[in-house]
């Protein structure tokens, strides 16, 4: 009987609602390619590139499927493959907490790591991924991009990255707290509204500490800059 009343009570609690009132937020989905670039390097060769997010959700909670890949096209393999699922739901007006795992193929080895970190923009509009893995080699990264428009259609993206791995790390060539940096500058032309945007730009990647003696001692470059022609694409 309490639970008739309960049900009928419900209904009519809904039956005074306005008309139109939205009882729950529509679910959303979208895909943001950041880059999905060609870089031309003198000492490191050629390689093939892409950083994108896929999501589902609302604005308390969406699900996103992130994914960054560097392919060297001379010995055919990649240099780096992570894929990330991660939950995404607010902290605050600007940035929102993410939980997840990531999984990394770099070498032809599987690695599942923890994930947890913030995303968001500043009150300058520089957009922030701060992160954090967790595992048997934890490290975290630290990425931060702003968008400047020059016109309407003309956009340079400045970008900044830093991975600092806590521990040695032998498989991926990585000493501990010796961090690799990536700085990049890419001036994009929007085609379609942000829908379609092809660009130009510069690529600069060091690593410092015990990654650098790693791979001079591997007979690796720590140091390289790459030319770069790509495109940005969001639907």
């Amino acid at each position: 009987m309490k639970k008739t009343i309960a049900f009928l009570s419900t209904l009519a609690a809904l039956g005074a609602l306005p008309a139109g009132t939205t009882l729950a937020e529509p679910i959303v989905w979208g895909v943001q390619v950041e880059q999905l670039e060609h870089r031309l390097g003198e000492a490191s060769g050629n390689i093939l590139a892409w950083d994108f997010d896929a999501f589902v959700g609302n604005d308390d909670l969406k699900l996103v499927w992130r994914s960054e890949a560097e392919y060297e096209t001379g010995p055919g393999q990649f240099e780096a493959l992570e894929n990330q699922a991660r939950l995404q739901f607010p902290v605050s007006d600007f940035f929102d907490g993410v939980m997840g795992v990531r999984v990394e193929n770099p070498k032809s080895y599987d690695r599942v790591d923890f994930v947890a970190g913030l995303h968001g923009l500043t009150k300058q509009w520089f957009e922030i991924d701060a992160d954090l893995f967790l595992s048997q080699h934890p490290s975290a990264r630290f990425e931060i991009e702003y968008e400047g428009l020059i016109t309407n259609r003309i956009t340079l993206t400045p970008s900044f990255e830093v991975d600092l791995p806590f521990t040695d790390d032998s498989e991926k060539d990585v000493g501990a707290w010796g961090m690799k940096t990536e700085i990049g500058a890419r001036l994009s032309y929007d085609l379609v509204d942000r829908l379609f945007s092809p660009y130009i730009g510069v690529h600069y990647e060091r690593s410092f500490g015990e990654t650098e003696r790693i791979l001079s001692a591997e007979g690796e470059a720590s140091e390289s800059v790459y030319l770069v022609t790509g495109m940005k694409i969001m639907f």
